[in-house]
């Protein structure tokens, strides 16, 4: 599938994956590490009743990075930016992990459009906590970063990731991979080096951490910063999907969505899945999101 491009009124080049299909307009929105190359086993499975665009946000696969991403709210703004360039009036958004937190943004600033929401192995409302590194190289659970710098000097996740894109090493990256998200079932490896060669090509790596540890849309301090009480904005169907083997995003998270945007949240535990449902069990995802959608 050919990748499109448009340009935004920021300046900003979104490049994005369109699938003709029926009427029903669906926009996938990636999370950190990927792009909307790694939606490719979705795109090619969902009913042709669907319209589906899959974009890259800025910083990631063929999107430019002009203006450094601060907050997940310039990316939601993308979103938003792509959706009104593209014309797109009423549709349903597939947000995964980042992404989900995006979706959530642009739901909470945008209502209207939107017409059902599935947060697949989300970041929280309350964000994506990004936490110290203690000598020993574990996470300092007792001591959540608090500013972008803290962020970029972390010699545990930041230095640690960056220095594999820098290096341009994929067995490395496949290692944290098959570690955390591909600990069950993998790509097959063509497919897989595809995966990798995209992740490269990411520009962004800990302004995205940064975004996701201030995100906080919920009516508490997240530790960080104090929420903006936007969840109770987001009144549509929303489908909250995690996989019970998710070392990504944990139970706690997912409890923290469904308290947070209450009763119009509907919660699906994905039995014997992690953090990447399309490679564990992708027809019974394609199954779960069709079935919500409609």
């Amino acid at each position: 599938m050919e990748l499109q491009k448009v340009k935004l009124a920021n300046g900003e080049q979104i490049a994005y994956r369109e699938r003709n299909g029926g009427e029903q307009v669906v926009v996938l929105v990636h999370g950190n590490m990927t792009s909307s190359k790694h939606w490719d086993v979705l795109i090619d499975t969902m009913d042709p009743k669907y319209k589906v665009y899959a974009l890259d946000l800025r910083g990631f696969g063929e999107s430019t990075y002009e203006q450094r991403v601060t907050g997940i709210r310039d990316f939601s703004e993308d979103l938003h930016g792509f959706i009104e360039t593209l014309r797109l009036d009423e549709f349903d958004l597939v947000g995964w992990s980042t992404g989900g937190a995006i979706c959530m943004q642009y739901v909470a600033d945008h209502p209207g459009k939107c017409r059902k929401l599935v947060l697949l192995a989300s970041a929280s409302t309350r964000g994506y906590p990004f936490f110290g590194t203690k000598a020993d190289g574990t996470p300092d659970l007792e001591r959540r970063l608090q500013t972008i710098e803290d962020v970029e000097q972390d010699a545990g996740k930041t230095l640690a990731m960056q220095g594999l894109y820098d290096t341009k090493n994929r067995e490395g990256l496949k290692a944290v991979w098959n570690a955390l998200i591909y600990t069950q079932n993998q790509p097959d490896s063509s497919k897989y080096d595809e995966y990798v060669e995209d992740m490269l090509t990411q520009r962004n790596l800990a302004d995205v951490y940064h975004s996701l540890n201030t995100f906080n849309i919920s009516s508490v301090h997240n530790g960080v910063t104090e929420g903006s009480d936007q969840a109770k904005d987001i009144t549509i169907p929303v489908l909250v999907l995690r996989g019970d083997r998710d070392y990504v995003v944990n139970a706690q998270m997912t409890e923290e969505i469904m308290e947070d945007l209450g009763d119009n949240a509907t919660f699906i535990s994905l039995e014997d899945m992690g953090h990447s449902p399309l490679i564990d069990n992708l027809e019974k995802l394609t199954e779960t999101i069709e079935t919500f959608l409609g």
